[in-house]
């Protein structure tokens, strides 16, 4: 009976973290720490020369990729893709290399949170749904700590 109990016990742990990364969508943040101290700051990351990143070897930029006749899914993961990468990117820039892999982390992990989520709600195999929920599980766990680790370390 106590396996039981703390079988739902850890799911609603799991539950109650992952909800606030679940819902974000187009609103997704670094953490304040993650953006003050970078040295880029508040510059604006649509200008950046992206080819350090691969996307000078011929390929669409996902921004200017006409997506209208792709599936569902492509269309959502792209879509979620072009807020977590510039996040991504900004967090990198930061000067402390301890506090650039937390903030740049943070947003590598929202996107595989957000790829996961398009899993569950397109995918059809029981194997890679199951990856994917605990591949959420891991990742809110893991923002939670880089997110304390910033407010307990960084001004």
């Amino acid at each position: 009976m106590n396996f039981v109990k703390l079988s739902l016990a850890t799911a609603l742990a799991a539950a109650a973290f992952s909800l606030p990364a679940l819902a974000q969508d187009t609103e997704f943040q670094l953490p304040e720490q993650c953006i003050t101290s970078s040295t880029m700051g508040e510059m604006d990351h649509s200008a950046m020369d992206h080819s350090a990143m691969g996307h000078s070897d011929g390929m669409m930029a996902p921004e200017s990729a006409d997506l209208s006749n792709s599936p569902e899914h492509v269309q959502v993961n792209m879509r979620k893709m072009m807020i977590t990468m510039p996040a991504m990117e900004q967090g990198m820039m930061n000067e402390d290399p301890d506090v650039a892999f937390a903030c740049g982390m943070i947003a590598h992990h929202q996107g595989a949170i957000d790829m996961a989520q398009v899993l569950i709600d397109h995918g059809d195999d029981p194997k890679m749904i199951k990856l994917a929920e605990e591949i959420m599980e891991a990742q809110v766990g893991e923002i939670e700590l880089m997110k304390n680790w910033l407010t307990a370390n960084v001004n």
